[in-house]
Order: C-alpha cells, then structure tokens, then sequence
C-alpha cells in the first residue's frame, strides 16, 4: 500500500470522477486508475463501482474513505513535524529543471551561500513531474519548475512565480534564419530541430505548435542545456523559453541567438514550489528569497 494510491482515491472523492481527479493531480488517468486497481487487489475489495458513464464509490468504499483520510491526516501531521526539524539545520535540497540553472539558479546559490556560509545546498537535475512527486513526499525543500498558460501546481504544492517570458527559436548564430527578426512554424519544420524529450514543457509546446505537421529531421534532447549546446553546434534549432536564453554563456559568446515566433502569445513562467507547511521553515524561505532576487536581476 502506497500513500498515493490513498491520496489518489480521495481526490476522486472531492473531485467526483477519476478524469477529474487526475486533471487536479497531474497524473494520467489510466495510472491513477491502475493504482487504485492495485490497492482494491491488495485489500481484496472494490472500492470504485466503474461504469460506462464513469467510477463511482462502492459501499465499501465509502465505508474506507474515513480511515484512508485519517491516514493522510496522520501523514500530514508526520511531514510537519519533519518540517518543523528542517527549520533547525542548515541543509536544502533543490531539484530543477535545467531552464533556470544556468540563469537564474547558480546566482541565487552564490548569495545564498554568502549568507548562510555554513549550510549545504544540493541541487539535482530532475523532470518536472518528479520534482512534484520528491516535494510532496519531502525528499526535496524547493523545485524550479516551467509552466504555460493555464498549468497548475499539484494541490498539496504551493508555488511563487520568478520570471515570466515566451517560448522562442534558438538557433546558430551564424545560422541563415539568424537574419530573421522572428520565425514561423514553417521556417522551423523546414530546418533540423532539436526537441525537449518527452516530460519536457517545451517538448508539449512543440507539439502543440507543430500539430501533426513536425519537423521531418527531429531530434532529442534531455534538457535546456544539452539543447543549448547541440544548437551551439549546429545540429539543429530548439524552443526554449526566452529567459533560458537571454545571458545564457552561449549566447554571450556569441555561439547561439534567440528569435521570437510568429503569431505565437504563449506565456510561459519558472516557478519556485515548496510543499504546503503550516510554517515554512526558515532556511527554505532564504532560499525562495534569493531565487527571487536573482530572478529580478535576471529581468
């Protein structure tokens, strides 16, 4: 039995279907169902009766649904009190997209080291979808996440937004579309294009700029900053976000620029999220705090 699988199950409680639940939750349907599959053949119970025209609770579900809330309760109890014990030590784990580490991450660092000399930062480079499962599970303090328009942070998660920007080209500096004050869709099926792989944001936009119609010489990256490099290289163009890019080594150098796109007005933010505390503690709102800084100066 899995805390999630129990989390999953309430959620379809508040939310009245499992469609919706896994919309809140950010998890596909099919896995939350399966999850909950799992749990029903560990108990030996149904707990969902599934319809054509959706899942509902069966009674012994229903019957459930109190001591798997009690024991997210107890849960969220057990997590404060761990968080209650991070406010007294000096260690902070931060998981990243690598969008924001280059510009936005490594200052942030600099000061915060600068004012707490004696504690220890960790920092792994992760995908966003683990990010969110690492914090609310408290294996990580604080994650620098991308969202578009209209994404939303799992429920237990709260976020503070650092910088706002748009999705752009990059491409070669030396590249003939360099000459181009901003690129269509077109001009970027017609080059070599190097997508974010797939639980990447930027490889979602990709797709939702491309449609069916992608790029016929298509490769892979796993990440901003080896996308970054394979640009800088001249094996193809990529989308990232602007503030990615903008005082990016690269693009100082020289070796890589970044057009806007045509007809394009996609928002697109880097987050800092924390886990929901009754009192966040101490060294992880410092840490915020200097994201925050660093992410005006990067403006």
């Amino acid at each position: 039995m899995r805390i999630e699988q129990l989390e999953y199950l309430v959620a379809v409680s508040k939310h009245g279907s499992l469609r919706r639940a896994s919309e809140q939750l950010h998890v596909s349907q099919p896995a939350l169902s399966e999850a909950v599959s799992k749990l029903e053949r560990e108990l030996g119970v149904a707990l969902l009766d599934r319809r054509r025209s959706g899942a509902t609770f069966s009674l012994a579900g229903r019957e459930l649904l109190q001591p798997m809330t009690d024991v997210l309760d107890s849960v969220a109890r057990l997590r404060a009190a761990a968080g209650d014990q991070l406010a007294s030590r000096r260690f902070v784990r931060v998981g990243t997209v690598n969008a924001g580490t280059v510009t936005l991450l490594l200052p942030a660092l600099r000061s915060f080291q600068a004012e707490h000399p004696s504690s220890t930062v960790e920092v792994r480079n992760m995908q966003q979808d683990e990010i969110y499962l690492r914090l609310a599970e408290g294996t990580l303090d604080v994650g620098l996440v991308n969202l578009l328009e209209g994404d939303d942070v799992p429920p237990e998660l709260e976020h503070t937004t650092l910088i706002s920007g748009r999705p752009v080209a990059v491409i070669p500096a030396s590249h003939p579309l360099a000459s181009l004050a901003e690129l269509s869709a077109d001009d970027l099926r017609g080059a070599h294009f190097v997508a974010m792989r797939s639980g990447y944001l930027m490889h979602r936009f990709a797709h939702r700029l491309f449609g069916r119609d992608l790029p016929a010489e298509w490769y892979s990256a796993d990440g901003a900053e080896m996308g970054k490099i394979m640009v800088a290289q001249g094996i193809g163009i990529t989308l990232l976000p602007d503030y990615s890019v903008h005082g990016d080594p690269l693009e100082r150098a020289n070796l890589i620029v970044s057009r806007p796109i045509a007809d394009d007005r996609t928002a697109v933010t880097m987050a800092a999220v924390r886990r929901r505390h009754n009192r966040t503690p101490p060294v992880i709102r410092d840490m915020i705090r200097h994201l925050r800084t660093s992410a005006k100066f990067h403006c």
